[in-house]
């Protein structure tokens, strides 16, 4: 029987997953979740304009 240790990092009978396979795909994310919010500024500046003020709102209402 297969420990569940084993389950966890290689499911369905994957090889298991190097650390810098894993970072690559990370950063690929990253990346394209950068330009997807990059896009949508430029598509809705003004929706992205109100949220960058709230934001900057919610950080200042929670500094110390």
């Amino acid at each position: 029987m297969p420990s569940v240790e084993s389950a966890v990092r290689a499911p369905e009978g994957r090889p298991e997953e190097t650390d810098a396979e894993r970072r690559r795909r990370r950063a690929l994310f990253l990346r394209e979740l950068a330009e997807a919010h990059e896009l949508r500024e430029r598509i809705q500046p003004r929706r992205t304009r109100t949220a960058r003020l709230r934001q900057m709102m919610r950080m200042r209402t929670f500094r110390y």
